[in-house]
């Protein structure tokens, strides 16, 4: 039987000597929270920026900074198995756009990337996991809905994806969202993805399939046991870009999915420095340099998008 594992053998990216890019401090309870293996892969690599740790940083109101400047750590929330976004090697270093984007922002809070503490949390549980207090912020293809700022607050967006569909390479009768009548759709429970093939009916209810993590679809893909995977195309274009010859991104992008820094809903005084910071990512350049040496290499371009300050 195929697994997941096959993606591994296809490509072998350079590894770049970042001492941020290696991983943090491990939560080694919630490292296998996204219900799956995280897959054996390549080596990561970095866009080679570094993120020099912020003096005298202080955030008047912010009960959640408190907590991180007494802990001298940030816990963030991330996800393992997303390549070029979230992504944990078999060294267990971690790399991605995402991770980089957590590093940055870790840096301007005055916190030594290398401090992080990883929390992998799988989509249905970011919420839970934010007003917990088990993590201080979420950086994981998270996106920005009505709905779940009643829970919690974002800043951004730092990122905008859409929707897409991921099929096997010589599958040639879906060629988009119009085609998955009587196919086998998979997603991530607790993602809008799978909650937009359930409200718009693009395939019968027993054809959805859910799994905690992507990656399991993509097995689950692999394996023939569904016939295409849906999320968003720079989630996507990961996989496919990791495994060329077995895999493709199809059809146009139908939906909008502006990624955003998950925030405790309260803490209104962090929000606002978060997206200070982001800010000043897109000016100085740092946002384009992470983008280019991670996402970027799925193939596509991207800039800055216009933040949504609240």
């Amino acid at each position: 039987m195929k697994t997941f594992t096959r993606l591994a053998t296809v490509t072998t990216m350079a590894a770049l000597a970042l001492s941020v890019a290696a991983c943090g401090k491990e939560d080694t309870p919630s490292s296998n929270a996204g219900g799956g293996n995280a897959p054996a892969s390549d080596t990561c690599q970095t866009s080679g920026a570094t993120f020099t740790p912020a003096s005298g940083v202080d955030i008047a109101g912010s009960s959640t900074f408190e907590k991180i400047k007494s802990g001298g750590t940030v816990r963030v929330g991330v996800k393992f198995d997303q390549p070029n976004l979230g992504y944990k090697d078999t060294s267990g270093t971690r790399c991605g756009f995402d991770i980089e984007i957590a590093q940055y922002l870790a840096s301007q809070l005055g916190i030594d990337p290398a401090k992080i503490e990883y929390k992998e949390i799988p989509s249905a549980n970011r919420e839970t996991a934010i007003k917990g207090g088990e993590i201080d912020y979420y950086v994981g293809t998270y996106s920005i809905t009505d709905q779940r700022k009643n829970d919690i607050s974002f800043a951004g967006p730092y990122f905008i994806a859409g929707q897409d569909l991921l099929v096997r390479k010589d599958d040639n009768s879906i060629t988009g969202k119009d085609t998955l009548k009587g196919k086998k759709v998979c997603s991530a429970t607790g993602s809008t993805p799978i909650q937009r093939i359930r409200d718009e009916q693009l395939t019968e209810p027993n054809n959805i399939v859910e799994f905690k993590t992507y990656s399991e679809c993509v097995s689950n893909l692999l394996d023939k046991k569904v016939d295409a995977v849906t999320t968003d195309d720079a989630i996507l274009k990961g996989y496919a870009a990791q495994s060329p010859t077995d895999m493709k991104v199809v059809g146009q992008p139908f939906s909008v999915e502006k990624y955003g820094i998950g925030l405790p809903k309260d803490d209104k005084a962090l929000r606002d420095f978060v997206n200070d910071a982001l800010d000043a990512a897109y000016k100085d350049g740092t946002w384009q340099k992470i983008y280019d040496g991670t996402l970027g290499k799925s193939g596509s371009s991207a800039t800055p998008p216009p933040l949504e300050r609240y």
